[in-house]
């Protein structure tokens, strides 16, 4: 149960305080929950089968040893999660780019406010990322819809993942939300350590990447009446990761496709964890990780006199302009405009051999598709379209 110190609604704008104990339904596991955690793991059969794939022909034997010996999150995050998502990328990639990561300053803690395309990878290769730029790892948030079962709550936690709800109800998600605000803001000052969200809730399905006012809104929920002191105390830092082939495009499809003839869409039990392991098999072709410039940097362009609303709005829209600036467009986003434009505005940024590769990829994204294949097939463009549209704007 959440504990507050006084009865409080959103709109009174007083901030409840939080505990450290009152975290405890959230938390990552501490380093004394690691080792026991551990040991579920590799006695899952599961852990097998996600060794043979990523490491065929290693002696499954030796990482089970090593992991039974492995007594912190650290420990486990560099000797076996680095080596692993080196080897997906190594396996389903054409290579991994990276910017920005040289600017941050190591020892510093971040909130790392990131573009949402994988439910697991994008926060992975930060992770990597981070420990190779000399920085420790972040906590990230996990969402309680994805704890389907004890292996994946434990694979996250010792992670360092920490509990976000989904599908609160509204009377319950102002004390939800407040409680997350306090746990982030009290990891990145009294923890010290950094932190990745999403801009918005769940990952972005047709390619149009913004920050929702709504993340910004929980985020302050526990900072002061300062507003830029209040963001300047988290070390906001976008985080946008580019995939020149889209996770789960098919999924994303569908998924939009259903939306748009029955207004909504249900998803089977067993989705979530499907797209989990699509999203890591399939082929990505070329990835780019990129930190954009720190928030702090803008803060005191935000009029001091509008209303908290318009100042949030504001703060989102520079940081979009951070994703939009550094999200990195491949040949198949150009193409995907230009066909989804009946125009030939950026044939310099691509050639025929490359529009053959994607035009078949496309056909065999959607062919399992049911519905208007027009409609499909403008579904799956806009997908690709739109940070090329988005890049438009900050021309």
């Amino acid at each position: 149960m959440v504990k507050l110190r006084k009865t409080v609604t959103f709109e009174q704008n007083i901030r409840p305080m939080f505990s450290e104990e009152d975290f405890e339904d959230i938390r990552p596991y501490y380093d004394h929950e690691i080792n026991p955690a551990l040991k579920r793991i590799i006695a899952n059969p599961l852990f097998d089968k996600i060794v043979d794939f990523l490491f065929p022909g290693k002696d499954t034997g030796e990482i089970r040893a090593m992991l039974d010996a492995t007594y912190t999150a650290r420990d486990f995050q560099l000797h076996f999660m680095h080596p692993l998502v080196n080897s997906i990328v190594k396996k389903t990639s054409d290579g991994l780019t990276t910017s920005g990561f040289d600017q941050l300053i190591p020892g510093k803690p971040y909130l790392f406010v990131g573009n949402h395309r994988d439910i697991v990878l994008d926060s992975a290769i930060l992770q990597v990322l981070l420990f190779d730029y000399g920085h420790e790892t972040s906590e990230i948030t996990f969402g309680s819809n994805l704890m389907i079962n004890q292996f994946v709550i434990d694979f996250g936690k010792v992670n360092r993942m920490f509990r976000v709800e989904r599908g609160a109800s509204k009377a319950e998600l102002i004390s939800i939300s407040q409680k997350l605000s306090a746990y982030i803001r009290h990891v990145i000052t009294k923890k010290t350590a950094s932190v990745l969200i999403a801009q918005r809730p769940g990952r972005t399905k047709n390619g149009n990447d913004k920050t929702e006012s709504g993340l910004l809104k929980m985020l302050n929920m526990s900072g002061s009446d300062d507003f830029a002191g209040s963001f300047r105390e988290l070390n906001i830092v976008p985080l946008i990761i580019s995939y020149e082939y889209e996770p789960c495009c098919a999924f994303k499809v569908k998924e939009l496709y259903i939306t748009m003839k029955e207004g909504s869409y249900q998803k089977r039990p067993d989705e979530d964890l499907m797209s989990i392991v699509t999203g890591i098999t399939q082929p990505k072709g070329r990835i780019r990780l990129s930190a954009g410039k720190p928030v702090n940097m803008y803060l005191d362009q935000i009029d001091e006199t509008d209303t908290l609303n318009n100042k949030l709005a504001k703060l989102a829209e520079l940081m979009d302009r951070e994703v939009y600036t550094n999200y990195k467009l491949w040949p198949g986003n150009y193409i995907a405009y230009d066909l989804k434009h009946n125009c030939a505005d950026h044939t310099s940024f691509y050639n025929s051999a490359e529009k053959d590769t994607f035009l078949r990829y496309m056909e065999n994204e959607i062919k399992g598709i049911e519905g208007d294949r027009k409609t499909i097939e403008d579904i799956f463009l806009g997908i690709y379209a739109n940070p090329v549209i988005n890049a438009k704007r900050t021309v």
